[in-house]
């Protein structure tokens, strides 16, 4: 499965292994050939699966680091003191 230099755009090759260079095409027909080598030399059945899809990503987070706690800290003690303020100015 060697490729000569004909101009072969580099996006039509998908795989560079042990310096050859092979096609979708021809990784396909290879694949192919070595199915219908199975099921004739082992009488065996060959199953091909679709693609399973990927995991849907979840949202990215940033951990909170020691100054991100801090200024959460500070925004609660800052909304508790108002609250109490809110709380002895109508009580």
């Amino acid at each position: 499965m060697r490729l000569q230099a004909t101009g072969l755009a580099p996006a039509n090759i998908l795989f560079r292994t042990m310096g050859y260079h092979v096609t979708k095409d021809e990784l396909r027909a290879e694949l192919e050939r070595q199915a219908q080598r199975y099921k004739d030399v082992y009488g065996g059945e060959v199953i091909t699966y679709a693609a399973q899809p990927d995991p849907e990503r979840k949202p990215w987070r940033k951990k909170s680091n020691l100054l991100d706690q801090a200024f959460e800290k500070e925004l609660e003690k800052i909304e508790k003191d108002l609250k109490s303020r809110t709380d002895e100015a109508s009580g």
